[in-house]
C-alpha cells in the first residue's frame, strides 16, 4: 500500500535552509554517548522544554530525530519536535490574524504600517512552522507508516500560557501597542499555543495534557496522533493559500505529507476499527481535497 521509502519534496528542504541557518538534514548515526554532565541530549531537552525555552529543546532534538540508525530516544524526539512546532505555527497564526486586523482598524497610518510589518513577520513564522512541522511528519512516517503506540516523553511546562491575550485585543480593535507588548505578546501567544498543541495531542483539553504528562511521559495511541499530525499539517498548508501566502507548491507539498499520514491513520483503522476516529480521518481527507481545490 506504501512505498517503501519516500523522498521529502527538494523544494521544502531548500526552504528549511535559507530559513534556518545550520539545519542539519541527515545525521551520520546515534547521538545518545554525547552526553554533558552525564545527562543525554533528549534529556537536556526535556528540561529545556519544561521551562519553555523551545529553542534549545529543538537544538538538543535536531541530530536525535536525523540519526541514521535511529538512536534509542529517536522516535521521542520526533513526536516531542512535532508538539514544539504544532505550537509555534498556533502562536504565529494568532499573531499574524490579530496584527492584521490591527492594520484594517488602525487609523493611524505609522500604526497600520507596523501592524502590516508584524503580520508579515508572523506569516513567515508560520511557513517555517509549517515546514517544519511537515518534516517532521515526514521523518515519524518516513514509509507511510505510524506505530501503532508513540511516546510524548515530556514534562507539562513549568510556565503556562494565558487562555486570552490580552494585548492582542487591543490590537484587534485597532488601538497601539508598545514594542514591550509586542514582545510579551508574542511570549504568551507562544505558550498558549504549546498548551493548545499539548491539549490537541492527547485528545483534550488542557488539564487532561497536565494530568497526561504529570508523571513526564505518556502513550499516544497511532491512530489519535496521525489525526492530531494530519490536523496541524492541513492548518500548515492553509498558510500558503491564496488568502495567506499564495504558494501553490508547498501548500500541495504539505497537502502530499498530510495525505501519506492520513492513509497511516487508515491502516491503524482497519486492525482497530473505531467509528468515531474513522469519520475524524473522513474528514481530513476531505480537508485536504478542499485546500487543493482553493490553493
Amino acid at each position: 500500500m506504501f512505498p517503501s521509502s519516500r523522498s521529502f519534496p527538494q523544494s521544502l528542504r531548500l526552504f528549511g535552509l535559507i530559513v534556518v541557518a545550520g539545519l542539519v538534514l541527515v545525521s551520520c548515526g546515534p547521538t545518545t554517548n554525547k552526553t554533558e554532565g552525564g545527562t543525554s541530549p533528549y534529556d537536556r531537552a526535556k528540561g529545556a522544554f519544561k521551562t519553555g525555552n523551545l529553542e534549545r529543546a529543538l537544538e538538543l532534538t535536531d541530530k536525535l530525530a536525523t540519526a541514521t540508525p535511529p538512536a534509542d530516544s529517536t522516535d521521542r524526539a520526533r513526536v516531542l519536535r512535532a508538539v514544539i512546532y504544532t505550537g509555534e505555527l498556533k502562536a504565529a497564526m494568532e499573531l499574524a490574524e490579530a496584527y492584521s486586523k490591527g492594520a484594517e482598524k488602525a487609523k493611524n497610518s505609522r500604526f497600520q504600517a507596523e501592524y502590516r510589518r508584524l503580520h508579515n513577520d508572523n506569516l513567515q513564522a508560520a511557513a517555517k512552522a509549517a515546514l517544519n512541522l511537515a518534516e517532521t511528519a515526514h521523518q515519524i512516517a518516513p514509509d507511510g507508516v505510524i506505530a501503532k503506540e508513540l511516546t510524548l516523553e515530556a514534562s507539562y511546562p513549568t510556565t503556562e500560557g494565558p487562555t486570552e491575550i490580552t494585548e492582542l485585543a487591543k490590537v484587534d480593535e485597532g488601538g497601539w501597542i508598545e514594542p514591550d507588548q509586542q514582545d510579551s505578546a508574542a511570549a504568551n501567544a507562544l505558550r498558549k499555543g504549546l498548551d493548545e498543541a499539548l491539549a490537541d495531542v492527547v485528545s483534550g483539553d488542557r488539564a487532561k495534557a497536565r494530568q497526561a504528562l504529570a508523571s513526564g511521559s505518556t502513550k499516544l495511541d497511532g491512530t489519535d496522533f496521525a489525526i492530531f499530525l494530519s490536523k496541524e499539517l492541513a492548518e500548515g498548508a492553509a498558510v500558503f493559500n491564496r488568502h495567506y501566502g499564495r504558494d501553490p507548491q508547498k501548500l500541495i507539498a504539505l497537502c502530499d505529507e498530510g495525505d501519506v499520514i492520513v492513509k497511516a491513520a487508515v491502516a491503524l483503522l482497519k486492525d482497530t476499527p473505531n467509528k468515531d476516529q474513522d469519520q475524524e480521518v473522513k474528514k481530513l481527507q476531505d480537508k485536504f481535497k478542499t485546500l487543493r481545490a482553493n490553493k
